[in-house]
């Protein structure tokens, strides 16, 4: 019945057209595809020390997979050296697995005008990932609930300016951790057509995406396509779990991407210093992403560097800090020079609001990763309280301010429109160009506009209410929610998903634990 489901959708199916003719149409700007200049901080010989050094950490300290005895025979009979739970690599051993890992990757939605390109000169945008708690302005800060996720994803499918729907845009607290992402996946399959990620709490819960997957977009396309991009994270320092690996082996295996990421922490999960933590990150990555390509030669990964200082007096992490901008610098370099895309930034802060310290903190986290080369920027709206609280005003007020990133990432033109010659002629001394055909001709496109702050006069201004950002981002996101349609999706695999969720969910006892 599924299968044949699948078919009749993807030759569409009569009451899948109409539902699309009937929908709401919303603009969704192409992936990020720059024209400017990555900016390089690391000198070729800072890069070769850091290289050395990062291959002298696998081959004398070497890095553990706990509880995974699979993982330490196939590291065993790749030639390392493993003693037991800690694996020591030879030097080089872990550059030339990883050559296999493939420089860029197209993940594809189900609507396919969606899809991305992960790599090369391209820039992915995915919202915040993995808060437990959520804020908005009537209801202040509260546990997330699974009607928030669905929110969440609904601004993420109505933003112009984001191109994916990312995975866990919050925890939902009021579902068991066993079953969650079950409907986290469903809300993201059928609330949204843009692409998304796919569980990573256990290995079975992988394998339950891609099942999900399959039942989406037909188990052949899967197997020969990727449609996840999913989150693997390193325990730093130097300690793979049993249950990201596990998570890493089934993706693998269906060849769907993973960000090998590891989690940094400055001061607290590496060195104090940019050299030292840079050698660490690179030890991680290297280490994570050949494991990748023992499990399958080929499979699409992403160099992943979750980078953030210490206060050293309360022990908080700290956001928007020159310090992580040279790691994240430093980090595009090293993946750049491996061939690999680039997972980093977002829109960091610590703040507890949607206010100055957390415009200023995401400001500078956002404009490092545009600047760093980064392929696949998770976080990128919605972020507060460092990475506990997803913010429904911030997502939307960081959101619209993308389009920042989309406008810088085009360069400067210098074709003879941009010249503006005949302009400047015929404005001459002492006149303006507000009238000229020039202006008239390209004032529309000329300057990005956001759709969110307050340009008005202060008198007009005064008589709307005196509102600040926050209150325009409230009206914002009500008013898109109020707008939303779901996008048209073949009724038949929209029952296919509903059951596979609903007999998956049958299957087991709620466990909240």
């Amino acid at each position: 019945m599924v299968e044949v489901a699948q078919r009749r959708a993807r030759g569409g199916g009569g009451a899948a057209r109409r539902a699309e003719r009937s929908a709401v149409s919303f603009e969704t700007a192409r992936y990020i595809e720059r024209n400017i200049p990555n900016f390089e901080i690391l000198t070729e010989e800072a890069l070769e020390i850091i290289e050395h050094n990062a291959e002298t950490v696998l081959e004398e300290i070497g890095v553990n997979f706990v509880e995974n005895p699979s993982a330490l025979k196939l590291w065993r009979d790749a030639g390392a050296d493993v003693e037991g739970e800690r694996v020591r690599i030879p030097r080089g051993l872990a550059r030339q697995l990883c050559a296999t890992a493939p420089s860029s990757y197209t993940q594809h939605a189900r609507n396919p005008e969606r899809n991305v390109v992960v790599g090369g000169k391209n820039l992915v945008l995915a919202p915040v990932y993995g808060p437990p708690f959520v804020r908005d302005a009537a209801g202040g800060r509260r546990y997330a609930t699974m009607e928030d996720f669905r929110k969440f994803v609904k601004l993420g499918y109505m933003s112009k300016w984001l191109h994916h729907s990312g995975g866990t845009v919050c925890e939902p607290t009021d579902i068991p951790v066993n079953k969650r992402h079950l409907d986290m996946l469903h809300a993201h399959m059928t609330l949204s057509d843009k692409p998304f990620m796919g569980s990573v709490t256990e290995p079975s819960r992988a394998q339950d995406s891609v099942e999900m997957c399959e039942v989406l977009f037909g188990k052949d396309f899967v197997q020969a396509n990727t449609v996840m991009t999913s989150l693997i994270n390193i325990n730093s320092p130097m300690t793979f779990d049993d249950v990201m690996m596990g998570a890493l082996e089934v993706y693998a295996r269906n060849n769907q991407a993973c960000i090998i990421s590891p989690f940094i922490v400055g001061g607290a999960m590496a060195p104090v210093s940019v050299a030292g933590t840079l050698t660490q990150v690179l030890a991680e990555v290297l280490a994570g992403i050949a494991y990748s390509q023992l499990v399958r030669k080929g499979a699409p990964v992403i160099f992943g560097a979750f980078v953030t200082s210490i206060d050293m007096n309360s022990g908080a992490p700290t956001f928007g800090t020159p310090e992580a901008s040279h790691i994240t610098y430093g980090a595009g370099q090293l993946a750049r020079r491996m061939g690999l895309p680039f997972r980093s930034a977002g829109s960091f802060c610590g703040s507890k609001l949607p206010d100055a310290q957390a415009a200023y903190e995401t400001a500078n986290s956002l404009n490092m990763g545009l600047l760093a080369g980064v392929n696949f920027m998770l976080h990128a709206c919605g972020w507060l309280e460092g990475g506990l609280v997803s913010s429904f005003e911030k997502f939307v007020m960081d959101a619209d301010q993308l389009g920042t990133l989309h406008h810088l990432a085009r360069g400067v033109e210098i074709d003879e429109n941009a010249q503006a010659m005949d302009a400047i002629r015929e404005v001459g001394p002492g006149g303006h160009y507000l009238g000229c055909e020039h202006t008239q001709n390209n004032f529309k496109a000329a300057f990005w506009k956001s759709d969110l702050l307050d340009y008005k006069p202060f008198e007009t201004w005064e008589d709307e209410g005196a509102r600040d950002t926050q209150a325009l981002a409230s009206l914002r996101v009500e008013k898109m929610l109020s707008d939303y349609q779901k996008p048209a999706m073949d009724p038949a695999i929209d029952e296919a998903l509903t059951d596979f969720v609903a007999r998956k969910k049958a299957a087991s006892p709620d466990s909240f634990m």
